[in-house]
This record gives C-alpha cells, sequence and structure tokens, in this order.
C-alpha cells in the first residue's frame, strides 16, 4: 500500500512538471507592448526581448481567437524579428545567380 501511495505522489510530480507554462494574466499585454516598443522605437534589449517572446508564445498558446493570435504573433515577429517576403533580399548562395 505504501509502494502505491509513493508512485502515486511521484506520478503526479512528473505530470506537473512537464506541463507547458500556462499564460499568465498580463502575457498579452506584455506581448503587445513590446512588439510597439520594438517597432516605434527600435530593438530591445536581450532580456526584454526574450521575456517578450516567451510572454507571446504563451499569450498564443492560451488563445483560441485567430485574430487575437494574429495579432500576438505579428508583435512577436516586431519582437524577434521577421524573415523577408522580397526574395531580392535573401542572400544567393555560390553559383545561383
Amino acid at each position: 500500500m505504501h509502494a502505491r501511495s509513493v508512485s502515486l505522489v511521484i506520478a503526479i510530480g512528473l505530470f506537473l512538471a512537464v506541463q507547458p507554462a500556462l499564460a499568465l494574466p498580463g502575457d498579452s499585454d506584455t506581448c503587445l507592448d513590446a512588439g510597439y516598443r520594438s517597432k516605434s522605437k527600435g530593438p530591445l534589449g536581450e532580456d526584454e526581448k526574450r521575456t517578450a517572446h516567451e510572454a507571446c508564445q504563451r499569450a498564443m498558446s492560451d488563445s483560441s481567437n485567430i485574430m487575437e493570435k494574429y495579432g500576438l504573433q505579428e508583435a512577436d515577429f516586431d519582437i524577434v524579428g521577421r524573415q523577408p517576403n522580397d526574395q531580392s533580399q535573401v542572400p544567393l548562395l555560390e553559383g545561383q545567380r
């Protein structure tokens, strides 16, 4: 009986340890504010960029509204940078000219 109780406690502990981080109440605001600052005032510091990116990821995973996810993703792109859409901006490899 004691072994069963110990194994149950261990199983619950492992289950809680591998759960994804839940979104915090201010994650969406943190993400959108950082995206605005990054776009209007220039690049953010590395710590602020990491914190804001993590907040964006948590807020996107918590939201079920596609329009909200789009806004959060756009803000995240402004924070971490985005890939160029124009193929003329992509550097060519040797022999591709």
